[in-house]
């Protein structure tokens, strides 16, 4: 157990890295300074050992395991992809002589595409996963949490883990293949210990205070180019489950008309409807619910009943 937290601790490509962990325990600080406001709540062991966030602990370390056996053998590589994408633009528009640009202009525009492009594609599997009834069974597991810590974020489903990975492969290996197609060997990430630096500077400002009950926010200006963790507590707020799906950026919101601004929303209430709650109280029901409902919502129960009791007349007549 020690060794699989420490891993997670030590990996600056995890949202519980340490330093992200460190940086939003300071923020939180500057934010309760200058706001004023009580901090007992998030000092507060019915916070911290809601039965909510006892489920969500037992639940990440499960996960681990499930996603190494269930998850790592479905995925297809952004290289692989990449590989696809570059063959691609060879074969249909020829070779090109490759864009002259400095190695890091080339880094800085390939960190930006990557950042931008992922972020965007992250934005619409999201809407999807609210919007399309059978993808939203599965998501609903994320928003069944009734209280937020960062490690709420791994809340999810395994079904839903298997799309991000492939989107994310899809969308690397997508402007990969294209940027290496219009500059050849000199493409390279701009990284911080191993990840995108935009990554890390997001990280770095409060990722985990996304799932926190920190009510952290820009300046409404900002709000409206860049996704601050109080916006994301807005779309875990059961009446705001249709706003703000962007993982970063806010544009994407903006111009689909999804964006809510933390000014406009003064009361949260995390989870789902109080009739669907108890659908979600353990280890199993994580797992195993989207599969119920889906199955219930087929008709398949009713179905089987019917021809259960159609061979209990015939065998009696």
């Amino acid at each position: 157990m020690e060794l699989f937290a420490l891993e997670y601790l030590i990996n600056p490509s995890k949202r519980v890295f340490y330093l992200y962990i460190i940086s939003s325990i300071i923020l939180a600080i500057v934010y309760y300074y200058f706001s004023k406001k009580s901090h007992r709540l998030i000092l507060s062991s019915k916070l911290w050992l809601h039965p909510s966030a006892k489920l969500d602990y037992y639940y990440f370390f499960l996960s681990y395991f499930v996603n190494i056996f269930l998850l790592i053998p479905l995925i297809i590589s952004a290289n692989k992809i990449a590989i696809f994408t570059n063959k691609f633009l060879y074969s249909n528009f020829g070779f090109i002589e490759n864009i002259n640009l400095s190695f890091s202009t080339i880094a800085i525009l390939y960190s930006l595409a990557v950042f931008s492009f992922s972020d965007f594609t992250r934005y619409w599997l999201h809407r999807f996963l609210h919007t399309v009834p059978f993808l939203w069974e599965f998501h609903k597991i994320h928003h069944s949490a009734k209280v937020l810590t960062p490690i709420t974020f791994y809340r999810v489903h395994f079904v839903e883990n298997i799309l991000f990975a492939l989107r994310y492969s899809l969308s690397v290996g997508f402007i990969t293949g294209i940027f290496i197609y219009l500059f050849g060997a000199k493409v390279s990430l701009n990284m911080v210990l191993g990840v995108n630096i935009f990554i890390f500077i997001f990280s770095i400002f409060g990722s985990n205070l996304r799932h926190s009950h920190v009510p952290f926010a820009y300046f409404s200006f900002i709000e409206k180019w860049l996704l601050s963790p109080k916006q994301h507590q807005i779309h875990h707020d059961k009446k705001h489950f249709n706003k703000n799906y962007g993982g970063y950026i806010a544009i994407w919101d903006r111009v689909f008309g999804t964006l809510a601004l933390s000014k406009d929303v003064k009361v949260l209430k995390f989870g789902l409807r109080k009739n669907q709650m108890n659908e979600y109280i353990s280890i199993k029901d994580l797992y195993t619910r989207p599969f119920i409902n889906l199955i219930k919502k087929g008709g398949y129960f009713e179905k089987i009943k019917l021809y259960s009791s159609k061979n209990a007349t015939n065998l009696n007549s």
